[in-house]
């Protein structure tokens, strides 16, 4: 860089220039100094936005490593199969919240077996399945082994064949027809016809929820036991005279639900405890267990997601 420095001088004539002297040898020493010392801050602000910069790229580096470790962790996938089996009633609400779950665990494969809540109950306590799928109460002797968690409320819904006239009945003249005590329905204000009485199999958990309800003491006989909901709603529907017990859930056209004591079954009466006739829906696990799938899906079951689903099948949802 060259500076040339003049200074002024008067004459005669006015202010001329005069070219530079002493003082301008202190004054190019005097730049040069500030010159290098500025050009010496710049270098350590430039060294310093340097290392600030290459610290905050590796403090965001390792921000970014440590989220995608967590993310990862928060989002691993669970793996496994997932064995269940128990109760015909909890078919429709169980098989759809088994497809969300899977769905969402791509890892996961559910293996439902329907064989009844006795069934279910027994397996799950001995360890045979995961998850036991009970309609019922567990017993004071299965609840020493096991686990119970409600996931849904269902109404037992009385039904019969949809050519019958009679709308209601009580629970007292439903312990008779069931007892044998009424075998015909012009006792009941219907038609004069024979009563025909079906029912699920030993061991169901529609069956012990209904006669633990309805029966009191009195022994039940039944003109037909059978072994799935389906099967007595089929039952109901192509046998005339025909009366059946079956879950709300799987309620269909085919058959007429009757009111009982005049109220009549729907989620809505179910959940206030209006309706009667009702019972919880049971997962049942092995207590002290730790099986990650099974809580997983427990969790996912009484989850929004999972009640909303519960609450689409039929079901009256806990949450």
């Amino acid at each position: 860089m060259y500076i040339n420095i003049t200074e002024y001088q008067e004459t005669p004539r006015g202010m001329t220039l005069k070219k530079g002297n002493n003082m301008n040898k202190k004054l190019i020493s005097l730049i040069a100094g500030v010159a290098l010392v500025a050009a010496a801050t710049g270098c350590s602000d430039s060294a310093t936005s340097s290392t600030a910069g290459t610290s905050s790229a590796a403090g965001t580096s390792a921000s970014e490593a440590s989220s995608a470790e967590a993310s990862a962790s928060a989002t691993e996938e669970l793996s496994g199969t997932l064995s269940m089996n128990g109760s015909t009633s909890m078919e429709k609400v169980i098989k759809a919240v088994n497809g969300a779950f899977m769905e969402k665990n791509k890892g996961v494969t559910v293996n439902l077996n329907l064989t009844g809540s006795g069934t279910g109950i027994q397996e799950a306590s001995e360890g045979k399945c995961d998850i036991g799928n009970s309609s019922r109460k567990l017993k004071d002797e299965e609840a020493e082994k096991l686990d119970a968690t409600v996931i849904g409320l269902d109404g037992i819904a009385l039904v019969v064949n949809p050519t019958n006239k009679l709308e209601d009945i009580t629970i007292e003249d439903l312990a008779k027809v069931y007892s044998g005590e009424i075998t015909n329905w012009k006792d009941l204000g219907g038609d004069d016809k024979a009563i025909v009485v079906i029912g699920r199999e030993d061991g169901s958990g529609t069956r012990d929820g209904f006669e633990s309800i309805v029966m009191g003491d009195k022994e039940p006989k039944y003109a037909q036991e059978l072994e799935s909901t389906g099967s007595v709603i089929n039952a109901v529907a192509t046998t005339d005279g025909a009366i059946g017990y079956a879950s709300l859930a799987n309620v269909d056209e085919t058959v007429k639900a009757l009111k009982v004591g005049g109220v009549e079954a729907t989620e809505e009466n179910v959940k206030s405890g209006a309706y009667e006739v009702q019972r919880p829906f049971i997962c049942a696990t092995l207590k002290g267990s730790d099986n990650k799938l099974a809580k997983a899906y427990l969790d996912f079951i009484l989850s929004e997601e999972g009640q909303a689903l519960v609450l689409a099948q039929g079901a009256v949802p806990v949450k």
